[in-house]
């Protein structure tokens, strides 16, 4: 393999120097009161009426609030920022209490006993548990152990309110088996925003959501805890000589129904242009969850014409699935779709995912920041002394590594910029070492970040991770790393070994017939021949363990009426070889043989093992790269490092940070545009992440890859 000098090293600590704060937005709620306006209530927190209409798409267009309405308000920097928020039951324990508490004015050390947990403590100490964890980081990675001293943060201001869903409107319900965030807000028909108003302690970095959580949610009359009926409502606008008469004959929904799910009802009576709520009681025969439908957000601007075009489902269907589209379709809302729907979509998680046309959705007014944290090594290489140096990074992998993944992202920089987008660009050495990333995360650039790349050792990338991990920061991993505990804001963008394995076997069921399925291994691999075997019940397997008579071991087990289609599990370059070679000349005009392999490692790509006879064989096997064409990306590369080739860390490198800046510019939340965006495709890299909640984002994205003719190509 070639590996590219990086002429222009200096750069690298060049862009060392440059750094850019970035803005963080914080945001609140809060409680219409009778009488509030929307100016009173953006002059109160210091905001625009319309920055609290863009997060608030139900009041748009409204003359007058309603009381009790639940707003999110932006806080700008003027605004005080709320730090912790512990939800308390009053002396009565009949309701909830919340305290926001402001920046800690101290802390008190306590020794922690037997029986102690976080929960406890809370309880304890009023905080909440997020608070305990950020002043003891380390309770990140570890559990409490009976004898550790821990910082308890003491606040000086304490604002405690009713909680303004404490009433009869609200419930609690608990989630059942295989439902999601979407089926729910489907059932009760509201928004996502407004299930994460009500349920403040859900993530907004992903939609995991758990059986057996409990949630609140709006309270219809005739509902109750018990039965967890799948009643909706409707919001409706009453038109000109409407009776309460009507409403029931046409919804089924009596008059105290109506009066007690709205107040101004039974205030000022039923009024022409009044809009209410009316509950609908006729459940739907089908539990509503991800073995029965898919769902989708509705997006602003779409109208019945475009959104049954792009569905692929008439609306009568669209309305018989969801009664509540009567009333219009409104921005946020989620809708129910038939399983088998069809149309310029794909589903992820039971979500409806877009094909998103990332370059012509960029945000040009956005400016990431981005910060790739690489172990370039600097204070073991004298950039002074040119050979020397150039030494130093041949030798060394892990500045290798770095200045490949770089010298991709510069390239991937200067797309970006003549697309018309600037990037804060902040590049940091964390020389391979914890200590040096630990110094590196109190730095304004990290601080600040939408988005770090790197490091590439596990131990530094969990550092990483855990710190910013608080301030909702995504750290992309670029080369496979695994870390011994869970990370919810890391993107593994190195598919692992079990996602390349159920490619290979999806991609062999979808194409067998009749073949006859071979499993050769060595003592190593024992357990992938049992995966193998329990995917291909009628296989045949030899274990490797004998040197002699191999040949007629392996002749054993070909057919002359079925092609054979061999799985050859090993690491060992002689052992591959020599089995290689035997297949090879094995076959004949009677014997056809196709060579499988769950996972392609370097042994296949020795000096010893014959190409042609690998090309003879139809090898195929599943690839995290896919073909490094002769392509824009490559010349671009030449042009800007004097004809260079860039090797497979430079594509990895401008394949990464060109996705990462696009998927910024359509959302400025890597987290958020992870929902809407599906499989995305580079230079040789696919990326299609899979939130596995406080897991982390890992890429599923891969490819099939055959040798044909003395080429290898990609074949699915």
């Amino acid at each position: 393999m070639k590996k590219p000098i990086f002429k222009n090293y200096l750069t690298i600590v060049i862009l060392m120097l440059f750094s850019v704060t970035a803005f963080a937005q914080k945001f609140t709620t809060h409680s219409v009161k009778k009488g509030e306006t929307l100016e009173s209530i953006s002059q109160q927190y210091k905001v625009t009426p319309e920055s609290i209409v863009a997060l608030n798409r139900e009041i748009k267009g409204l003359s007058e609030l309603k009381a009790s309405t639940i707003l999110v308000i932006p806080l700008d920097a003027k605004a005080s920022e709320v730090k912790d928020v512990v939800v308390k039951k009053n002396k009565s324990g009949s309701k909830n209490v919340i305290i926001v508490q402001e920046e800690p004015i101290g802390f008190e050390t306590y020794k922690v006993k037997k029986k102690d947990n976080l929960y406890r403590l809370s309880e304890k100490f009023n905080v909440s548990q997020d608070a305990i964890k950020r002043y003891n980081k380390e309770l990140y990675s570890v559990q409490l152990k009976k004898g550790m001293e821990i910082e308890i943060p003491k606040y000086k201001k304490v604002i405690a309110e009713e909680n303004p869903f404490d009433n009869g409107d609200f419930e609690m319900y608990t989630v059942k088996p295989k439902e999601t965030r979407w089926s729910i807000v489907s059932k009760y028909g509201i928004t996502m925003d407004s299930l994460l108003v009500l349920n403040p302690d859900l993530s907004n970095e992903n939609t995991y959501i758990a059986s057996g959580q409990t949630l609140r949610l709006p309270k219809l009359a005739g509902s109750s805890t018990e039965n967890q009926t799948t009643q909706l409502y409707i919001s409706y606008v009453v038109p000109a000589k409407k009776g309460f008469y009507s409403l029931e004959k046409e919804f089924g929904a009596t008059e105290a129904e109506i009066k007690a799910l709205n107040p101004e009802v039974k205030e000022r009576g039923l009024q022409e242009g009044m809009e209410i709520r009316i509950p609908k009681k006729k459940a739907d025969k089908n539990a509503i969850n991800t073995d029965n439908f898919i769902f989708y957000e509705v997006k602003k601007g779409e109208t019945e014409y475009s959104l049954t075009r792009k569905l692929g489902v008439k609306y009568k269907e669209l309305l018989h699935l969801n009664p509540d589209l009567e009333s219009g379709f409104k921005a946020g809302m989620v809708l129910k779709l038939p399983k088998n729907s069809e149309g310029d979509f794909e589903v992820k998680n039971s979500l409806v995912i877009e094909n998103v046309n990332l370059i012509n959705a960029m945000d040009l007014s956005t400016k990431p920041n981005l910060v790739l944290m690489l172990p370039f090594r600097l204070d073991l290489i004298d950039v002074n002394q040119k050979e020397t140096a150039v030494s130093s990074i041949n030798k060394r992998k892990d500045a290798n590594y770095s200045l490949g993944l770089y010298s991709g992202a510069l390239v991937a920089l200067d797309s970006i910029k003549k697309l018309g987008l600037s990037v804060n660009v902040s590049v940091l050495d964390n020389e391979k070492s914890v200590t040096k990333t630990k110094q590196l995360l109190m730095s304004s650039e990290v601080k600040n970040a939408d988005v770090i790349i790197g490091p590439l050792d596990s131990s530094s990338l969990q550092e990483v991770a855990v710190r910013v991990g608080a301030k909702q920061i995504p750290v992309i991993a670029p080369l496979p790393a695994k870390t011994e505990v869970s990370l919810s804001n890391v993107f593994y963008s190195v598919p692992s070994d079990e996602i390349l394995r159920n490619r290979i076997f999806s991609f062999v069921k979808k194409n067998i017939t009749s073949q006859n399925v071979v499993v050769i291994n060595d003592a190593e691999h024992v357990a992938t021949k049992n995966l193998i075997v329990q995917e291909f019940p009628g296989a045949k397997s030899l274990l490797l363990d004998e040197k002699f008579a191999m040949k007629n071991k392996i002749l054993a087990l070909l057919s002359s009426k079925e092609e054979n289609w061999v799985f050859l599990e090993s690491d060992q370059l002689n052992t591959i070889n020599s089995v290689v070679s035997v297949l090879n000349a094995s076959t004949t005009d009677k014997i056809k043989i196709k060579l499988f392999t769950t996972n392609k490692g370097k042994s296949f790509d020795g000096d010893k093992i014959n190409h042609t006879h690998l090309s003879n064989l139809s090898f195929t096997y599943p690839s995290i790269e896919g073909d490094d064409n002769y392509d824009s990306f490559e010349k671009a590369y030449k042009r800007k490092f004097s004809g260079k080739t860039p090797d497979k860390f430079a594509r990895r490198g401008f394949d990464l940070t060109f996705d990462v800046l696009l998927k910024l510019a359509y959302k400025q939340n890597l987290f958020e545009a992870s929902k809407f965006i599906g499989e995305t495709t580079y230079s040789a890299n696919r990326f299609d992440y899979e939130n596995k909640g406080t897991s982390g984002f890992y890429n599923i994205g891969c490819y099939i890859m055959a040798y044909e003719d003395m080429w290898i190509k990609e074949i699915e």
